[in-house]
């Protein structure tokens, strides 16, 4: 069998096609958990589409926020009790198609104490619209 051009196209070009939908929402979600261990609160509203909401599970901010002032007040309560945090995920997986992305997330921040968190961020047009913030001590560390 000959080896043509198109053979050796095909795979890469179902590379690049992966790569170019699927990295853009877990750059973001990245750089959402340095804002949040950095208690960077003014970058955090920033990621935020309007109208977006935060479901908090578990733990003494437990509750639901809706809109950047709201999510504005709930990180800034948090930076103000956690202090500058480091953090470690895994498990860190993306969907992607045209209309947006959703990623998932095992994440540990680590200050005063671990915050063992497993996380869903939904992104539309590069803005978080949705986000689940389940607290889970049994998250391995």
């Amino acid at each position: 069998m000959a080896y043509t051009l198109r053979h050796a196209l095909v795979p890469l070009l179902f590379m690049v096609a992966g790569t170019a939908v699927a990295g853009p929402a877990a750059d973001h979600a990245q750089t959402h958990f340095r804002a949040i261990a950095g208690g960077q609160i003014e970058n955090l509203v920033g990621q935020y589409a309007d109208g977006a909401t935060l479901e908090w599970v578990g733990g003494p901010l437990d509750g639901r926020y809706a809109g950047k002032a709201a999510l504005g007040e709930v990180w800034g309560k948090f930076a103000k009790a956690q202090g500058d945090l480091q953090f470690k995920v895994s498990d860190l997986r993306e969907s992607a198609n045209p209309k947006g992305g959703t990623v998932t997330a095992n994440v540990i921040f680590s200050g005063k104490s671990d915050i063992k968190v497993r996380y869903v961020l939904t992104y539309r047009d590069g803005k978080i619209v949705s986000e689940v913030w389940q607290i889970d001590p049994n998250l391995a560390g």
